[in-house]
C-alpha cells in the first residue's frame, strides 16, 4: 500500500531563523544575518514550486525556528506563493510565533493571507525560568501578543508550555497552567524538557549544575492532565489538549491540530526548507541542515536532500504504530490495516500482550491503546513496535 501515488495533503515548511538560541533547543536554527534571509525566502518559494504538482493541500504548518521573525515583506512573498497553490480546500494553516516577534500588522497580514491557526511559544509565565530557557520574550509580551491574535480575528490559538524545567517547582508549574488556561486558548501543547546533546541545557546537566527529578516530572504531568481536563481541554495525544464543541462522543476534539494528527496517523507530507523532513509514498527525505547549502542547491534547480531513505512496508508500519499510540484513542485494528496493510494482532501481538501485562497497554475488542501510565512513557512504549 505504501507505493500508491496520491496527492500529498500536508505540507511542512521550516523557518530556520531565531533571535537567539534557546538553551534546550536542538532544532536547526540560527540568527538571521545579511542576505541569507532573502535567499532563503526565494529558495523556499522555488522549492514549493518544485513540489506543487504533487500537492492537494488540506493542512499547512510553518515551524521553526521562529516563523514570526520574518519581515512583512518576506511574509507577503511567501503568502502569495502558498496562495498560488490554491488553498480553498485547506482547512488548517498554522504558523508558529514568538510573543517577542509579533505585531498587529503582521498578525493581520497572516490572517488576511489565509493562515487559520497560530501556535505561540510561551513555555513559562515565570520570568526567571524564561531567562533560564533563553527565551527573548517576557510574560507581558505573552498577554499582548495573545490579544493581538484575537483582535486580528484568529479563532484558533495554541499555546506551548514546558514542564520539568530545572528549578521549576510544582507551585510555579501550577501557576503557569492557571494563568495560561485563564486566557482561554483553544489548544494547549505541553512538553517535558528533553536534554538533547549539543545544547547548553544538556551541558549544564552533565556538569552537575542541576539534578533531573523524574518523580517531580511525573507529578507535573499528572497535574497537567488533571487541571486541563477539569477546565474543558481533552487530551488527545501525550502532550496535546484541545477544546471540543461538537457531539459528546468523539475521538479527535474539534480544536486538535489536524496537521500533527496526520503525522501520528502515518499520512504523507512534504517537508520544505533547511533540515525539514518529509515522507511521501514510502520515501523519507531530509533536507540539509545548513541554510546556505540549502539555498545553493535550490538555486541550482536541485532538491536540497541530505538523506533519502526508502522504507520497507513493515518498517514504516512499525513507525506508524509507534506514533499512533501517542494518541489517547490508540490504534483501531481495521484502520491500522487500511493505512499500512499489516495487522497489529499478527506482527505485534507479543509486544501488545507484554505492554498489557506491565500495565502500559489495554487490549479492547477493536483496538489497542496505551494506559495513562503507558502514555506517560509513550516513547519507550512505542519503541517496542519498531522493527
Amino acid at each position: 500500500m505504501f507505493g500508491v501515488l496520491a496527492p500529498v495533503e500536508s505540507l511542512y515548511l521550516h523557518v530556520p531563523f531565531c533571535a537567539s538560541k534557546c538553551s534546550y533547543c536542538a532544532f536547526f536554527s540560527h540568527q538571521p544575518e545579511g542576505e541569507i534571509v532573502d535567499r532563503y525566502v526565494s529558495a523556499l518559494v522555488k522549492e514549493l514550486e518544485m513540489v506543487s504538482g504533487e500537492l492537494q493541500l488540506r493542512t499547512v504548518f510553518f515551524g521553526g525556528g521562529t516563523p514570526s521573525i520574518l519581515s512583512m515583506h518576506h511574509w507577503e512573498k511567501i503568502l502569495v506563493a502558498v496562495g498560488a497553490l490554491g488553498v480553498d480546500e485547506v482547512n488548517e494553516w498554522t504558523v508558529e510565533c514568538n510573543p517577542a516577534t509579533l505585531s498587529k500588522d503582521k498578525a493581520m497580514l497572516l490572517k488576511e493571507g489565509g493562515v487559520t491557526r497560530v501556535s505561540m511559544g510561551v513555555q513559562s509565565m515565570d520570568p526567571d525560568l524564561l531567562v533560564r530557557l533563553g527565551r527573548v520574550h517576557s510574560r507581558d509580551m505573552v498577554y499582548k501578543s495573545y490579544d493581538i491574535l484575537r483582535d486580528a480575528g484568529f479563532e484558533r490559538v495554541n499555546l506551548d508550555l514546558m514542564f520539568a524545567i530545572p528549578g521549576q517547582s510544582m507551585k510555579v508549574w501550577g501557576d503557569t497552567l492557571g494563568e495560561v488556561i485563564a486566557m482561554k486558548p483553544d489548544h494547549l501543547s505541553c512538553y517535558e524538557v528533553i536534554y538533547e546533546q549539543d545544547t547548553p541545557l544538556y551541558e549544564k546537566m552533565n556538569a552537575g549544575e542541576f539534578d533531573v527529578k523524574e518523580d517531580l516530572a511525573c507529578d507535573m504531568f499528572e497535574e497537567l492532565v488533571r487541571l486541563a481536563e477539569a477546565e474543558g481541554y481533552h487530551q488527545y495525544e501525550v502532550a496535546n489538549f484541545a477544546r471540543h464543541y461538537g457531539v459528546e462522543t468523539f475521538e479527535i476534539p474539534d480544536e486538535a491540530c489536524r496537521h500533527n494528527v496526520n503525522y501520528w496517523c502515518g499520512g504523507d507530507y512534504h517537508g520544505l526548507g533547511p533540515s525539514a523532513t518529509g515522507y511521501v509514498s514510502g520515501r523519507r527525505t531530509t533536507n540539509v541542515r545548513n541554510t546556505t547549502a540549502y539555498c545553493d542547491a535550490i538555486e541550482s534547480d536541485q532538491r536540497a536532500f541530505d538523506e533519502v531513505e526508502e522504507l520497507t512496508g513493515l518498517k514504516r508500519a512499525g513507525e506508524i504504530a509507534a506514533f499512533g499510540l501517542r494518541m489517547n484513542r490508540g490504534w483501531p485494528f481495521e484502520r491500522f490495516n487500511q493505512v499500512t496493510g499489516f495487522d497489529l494482532r499478527e506482527q505485534w501481538r507479543r509486544v501488545m500482550i507484554d505492554l498489557v501485562d506491565r500495565g502500559l497497554g489495554v487490549m479492547e475488542p477493536g483496538r489497542f491503546r496505551l494506559t495513562p501510565k503507558g502514555l506517560r512513557f509513550a516513547d519507550s512504549s512505542g519503541a517496542e513496535f519498531l522493527v
